[in-house]
């Protein structure tokens, strides 16, 4: 048998066994992606590194599914070495996987901070800028979190007027109409949920009442002595289309 130290425990080990094996055996954790029990370890995910202390008196990072149990030596699993090397093989893995649960989980597991999961959002705040300038509805802001800046809704103010997913050069933000329902979303976050209305013209639930009302309320310091009717847009066009073909008529 082989002596050796984990962490401060003596561990007796079988010769040939690998530390992340003899870690396994003995509850001890170590994080790990590419090693397998069938197959011969290739070191790839370099997550399972340990501390060690090479001939020379270094101390050093060396990966535990390849490392021997030797004679005397000494393993550390949760230095800050070990800590450093570890945040930085999480962060290089989630570089080319970013949105990887599996990855991230194992992060979490272990209490390495990692980059925060992308979520298509280039806080370009035009979303922001639109509905702040333009429509005046306030509905979105950007907050800072502990994964960074993140547009967020401010709740009750999305009017489902659909500017921002119009604008939003990466189409993170969706409008949905279902069951004459609108739905405004950043991702999976909702940012509005508002009833449409039936255009008189088509009957098609072309706009939500709040945007409806919002309109009414922007334009009404300004003289209006006409009958005000909900028409989609398509209505508007072909009736203006009509009157002025009906003009055209009426000249001639």
């Amino acid at each position: 048998m082989i002596n050796f130290i984990i962490d401060d425990r003596k561990i007796a080990a079988k010769e040939g066994q690998t530390i992340l094996q003899v870690a396994r055996e003995r509850k001890i954790k170590i994080p790990h992606l590419c090693f397998h029990p069938a197959l011969k370890p290739s070191g790839s995910c370099k997550l399972c590194g340990v501390e060690v202390v090479s001939p020379t008196g270094r101390h050093v990072i060396m990966l535990s599914c390849i490392l021997k149990v030797k004679e005397n030596l000494v393993v550390k699993t949760d230095s800050k070495l070990v800590l450093a090397n570890r945040e930085k093989a999480f962060n290089r893995l989630l570089h080319m996987a970013p949105e990887s649960s599996r990855i991230r989980n194992l992060a979490k597991e272990f209490n390495v901070s990692v980059t925060p999961p992308p979520n298509g959002c280039i806080r370009c705040r035009l979303c922001i800028r639109v509905c702040n300038e333009i429509v005046g509805a306030g509905a979105l802001k950007m907050r800072k979190t502990e994964e960074g800046n993140q547009i967020m809704a401010e709740p009750g103010h999305c009017i489902g007027c659909g500017t921002c997913a119009n604008l939003c050069p990466t189409n993170i933000i969706k409008m949905v109409d279902k069951d004459n329902v609108r739905t405004i979303s950043i991702k999976e976050e909702i940012i509005g949920q508002l009833p449409l209305e039936r255009c008189e013209g088509c009957g098609k639930m072309y706009a939500s009442s709040n945007f409806l009302r919002h309109v009414t309320e922007s334009t009404s310091p300004h003289p209006d002595t006409r009958e005000h009717h909900k028409l989609c847009p398509s209505c508007i066009r072909l009736m203006s289309n009509r009157a002025i073909t009906e003009r055209d008529r009426i000249k001639k």
